[in-house]
């Protein structure tokens, strides 16, 4: 089943009004805010796993651990040394900034439809009395291909259609190839 989201305001359109507080459909409930560390104690640093390594005969035992560790213990880690360019990366975040400058009218060519949640909006939401976070996203699937929006993409400026590809692409190749030393040295 495809996840579904409820049509809600732009939190960019709310923002530019004269506001004095934010409103309350925002704010979230005292025991539902973060907690604030004032401790000189260091936070736990999310695992760092560098796809190198694993590729590497001499060096994937120890990786291949912390590998283990950060999906038993956390359920997510970072990647490394991915193949990724910098370059790419820099490429995509300024994509992101330029959609987000767009005009209103310009971003609401891509909102989210009734009951999807790929497009501009706010993602996951259920209900008109869900608390909603103070931000706007844009969610699209890039691959595999038939899970594109055929809606979305197409209306993409051309430059950002590009970055968007060229990402997901060096995902995939990225994602095959740790698929692939994962499978190897746990058979």
């Amino acid at each position: 089943m495809e996840p579904t989201s409820l049509a809600v305001p732009f939190v960019q359109e709310i923002a530019k009004e004269a506001l004095t507080t934010v409103p309350e459909r925002y704010v979230r409930p005292h025991h539902e805010r973060p907690i604030l560390c004032t401790t000189t104690t260091p936070l736990p640093q999310v695992p760092v796993i560098d796809l190198s390594k694993l590729l590497s005969q001499d060096l994937k035992g120890p990786e291949l651990e912390r590998l283990h560790h950060a999906c038993k213990d956390w359920g997510f880690f970072q990647l490394v040394n991915h193949g990724v360019s910098n370059s790419l990366l820099e490429n995509v975040k300024k994509g992101a900034q330029e959609f987000f400058n767009l005009p209103t009218e310009e971003k609401k060519k891509f909102q989210q439809r009734e009951g999807d949640v790929e497009g501009y909006g706010q993602l996951f939401v259920v209900s008109e009395e869900q608390k909603l976070e103070w931000g706007d996203v844009f969610f699209m699937h890039t691959l595999p291909q038939e899970k594109r929006k055929p809606h979305l993409l197409p209306n993409f400026p051309v430059p950002f259609r590009f970055i968007s590809f060229s990402l997901s692409m060096s995902y995939f190749v990225s994602a095959f190839c740790f698929m692939w030393m994962t499978i190897c040295n746990i058979t």
